[in-house]
């Protein structure tokens, strides 16, 4: 599936004309999608850059988990990151994947919405995000707007693309890896850098 050029960022690296795509479904709060994106982040794309460079494409897709009541608000907040500064999407993601302790169920459940999403910005803060712009976007107005109580807030739409995105190819579950467009449940968030360099031979041309 294509990527709008809004989101262009979800991509990791610039590559003109790839022969093959991996897109990732992670969600934030997911323990299993921190084990996949760490492993793809830190290792499978060095591996890419040098032993077959050129040749695959690797998609971040945002798959919200909704029995997770704060997936939603950490997917808004790397949008915002996204639009803020593209250049920071990644690193920002890294950085979720590396705090998301800190935004499980028992850690969010006693504060306001927004007050995580101020704690969210603050995250953007140490890569050079201004984390006052991050929050203006994510704050939602406790005041109803044009008589509007569902106001949501500046990234719900770009959120429900997401969203739309995943359902329409039918991803229920995080992670799950699409590979040149058809899901592959060998891949494991559990692989190792070996088990990973395996399949990479065996599957890219």
């Amino acid at each position: 599936m294509a990527v709008a050029p809004k989101f262009a960022a979800h991509i990791l690296g610039s590559i003109a004309h790839p022969v093959h795509t991996l897109e990732i479904y992670l969600d934030y709060v997911c323990p299993f999608s921190a084990k996949l994106f760490k492993r793809v982040y830190n290792d499978v794309k060095p591996i890419l850059d040098t032993r077959f460079p050129n040749k695959v494409q690797i998609v971040f897709r945002q798959q919200v988990q909704p029995w997770h009541p704060s997936s939603t608000l950490t997917h808004e907040a790397a949008l915002a990151v996204e639009r803020v500064d593209p250049n920071s999407f990644w690193k920002y993601s890294a950085a979720i994947f590396e705090n998301q302790v800190d935004f499980f169920d028992v850690n969010v459940v006693n504060e306001t919405r927004n007050a995580t999403y101020k704690r969210l910005s603050a995250l953007a803060a140490p890569l050079g995000v201004d984390e006052q712009q991050i929050y203006k976007l994510l704050t939602v107005p406790d005041k109803p707007v044009d008589g509007s109580y569902n106001v949501g807030n500046q990234i719900t739409n770009d959120l429900k693309l997401h969203v739309k995105a995943a359902r329409l190819v039918g991803v229920h579950v995080s992670p799950t890896v699409i590979f040149d467009g058809i899901v592959d449940n060998s891949i494991s968030s559990g692989w190792d850098v070996v088990q990973w360099e395996e399949w990479l031979v065996k599957n890219v041309v």
